[in-house]
């Protein structure tokens, strides 16, 4: 089986390094978008979560200073995805995002964020229920980014108006929520059933079991399915303790990545190939199913707003063996601007 290579929209950090680290350097994003490259990914939205503006800026300065350094990021990160601060601060919404660091959605933070950038951020996570949020969304949309929900409560109807002002995928549905919600008025529910939303998943077998995963995809419907890492700086390293974004984190034996409470997790060490094969194996879908959900579905949920920045990807190509791992056939070109 040949397809184009795999893209990740929500990639936190890989192969040791942490893409929220402020001291991040060109040969150190080099070694981890190279190990991704091994993993069939072609393409990434490296991805920051929830800290103060002041960090934020430090955080995504020192990102976008290594990817115009790096050897691989010119072929690799056409932008980025920015996963907070404008996020659900209460108890089982927040994760493992500094609640005491969330805000409302701020259009001046934003542009001050990507004053001096290489690259734009193309893809923003919020939660449409904040003070001011639908407005923003139409704000950014019209500037051409692709807006996401997470870490939200947002309800029926305020989804609705959300994916009317814009908003048009579902960051990592199923998570970043509490245990109990609303019997019939939840997050979760509305956003399956808005037809507007792409939803985006973590096939770690961690942040869904796998029963539920084929639930979610068949509710949703698998062309309006995404697969994401949602990785952290412990994807492709071995058991232990690592830093991710400022806190400890810990990848047990079992391949979760934990809090150091070690009761909620903090982001995956899944490989997006791995999420390949997870679902082929759980009998979820077929290989060229699964592998565009992975590839072909991210590129395109971002279509709109690459092409408004002028923006086109190469997606190089991607051998897969009959164990469905794979080889990288085509290298992408450098993106073109």
């Amino acid at each position: 089986m040949r397809t184009e290579g795999l893209f990740d929209l929500q990639v936190n950090g890989y192969g040791g390094v942490d893409f929220n680290d402020a001291a991040l350097t060109a040969d150190r994003l080099d070694h981890a978008l190279a190990a991704m490259l091994d993993d069939g990914v072609t393409g990434c939205l490296p991805t920051l979560i929830t800290a103060t503006p002041d960090q934020l800026r430090d955080r995504i300065a020192a990102l976008d200073a290594a990817v115009q350094g790096s050897r691989l990021g010119p072929l690799m990160v056409p932008g980025y995805h920015l996963e907070g601060p404008f996020l659900n601060a209460g108890e089982g919404y927040h994760g493992c995002h500094p609640a005491a660091a969330m805000s409302d959605p701020d259009r001046a933070l934003v542009a001050d964020l990507e004053a001096g950038l290489s690259r734009p951020i193309l893809l923003l996570t919020l939660a449409p229920e904040r003070p001011g949020a639908l407005d923003a969304i139409r704000h950014w949309a019209a500037e051409g980014r692709t807006l996401a929900v997470a870490h939200s409560a947002a309800d029926f109807a305020c989804l609705r108006a959300a994916a009317d002002a814009g908003l048009s995928l579902s960051t990592h549905l199923g998570n970043g929520l509490p245990q109990m919600l609303p019997k019939l008025d939840n997050t979760l529910l509305a956003q399956l059933a808005e037809p507007r939303l792409a939803a985006c998943l973590i096939a770690d077998g961690h942040h869904i079991p796998p029963e539920a995963l084929r639930a979610l995809i068949a509710l949703k419907g698998a062309e309006r399915c995404i697969l994401v890492s949602d990785a952290v700086v412990a994807a492709g390293m071995p058991p232990g303790d690592y830093c991710f974004a400022g806190m400890g984190v810990r990848l047990t034996p079992e391949g979760r990545v934990v809090q150091p409470s070690g009761t909620g997790l903090a982001g995956s060490a899944l490989r997006l190939d791995q999420a390949v094969r997870n679902l082929v194996d759980w009998s979820i879908a077929p290989p060229e199913m699964a592998a565009a959900m992975a590839g072909s579905a991210p590129r395109a949920a971002l279509r709109r707003t690459l092409d408004r920045h002028g923006i086109t990807l190469d997606p190089g190509e991607v051998t897969w063996s009959d164990a469905l791992r794979p080889r990288l056939s085509r290298r992408p070109a450098v993106l073109r601007r």
